[in-house]
């Protein structure tokens, strides 16, 4: 699901893997390095990743970051 306003796009990706508060961290910590992005929230309880930037974001380069914390991007909720 992507959402766009004049100058913020919102995406929910989901996720695999994430099982607690320290694995939020760990995919919220890599995204949120992206370039663009505002903000990133995590829920390990429904997999759902909102991630808000100021343009639609590669997948690739979301993929890689959520590879980078140590789970897996099933792809956008």
């Amino acid at each position: 699901m992507t959402a766009q306003s004049d100058t913020q796009v919102t995406t929910v990706y989901k996720v695999s893997g994430m099982s607690c508060g320290h694995c939020e961290g760990s995919v919220s910590g890599e995204i949120s390095e992206l370039p663009g992005v505002s903000s990133v929230k995590a829920v390990a309880s429904t997999g759902e990743v909102t991630v808000v930037s100021t343009a639609e974001l590669d997948e690739e380069a979301v993929r890689a970051a959520v590879d980078e914390a140590g789970f897996e991007l099933v792809g956008k909720a």
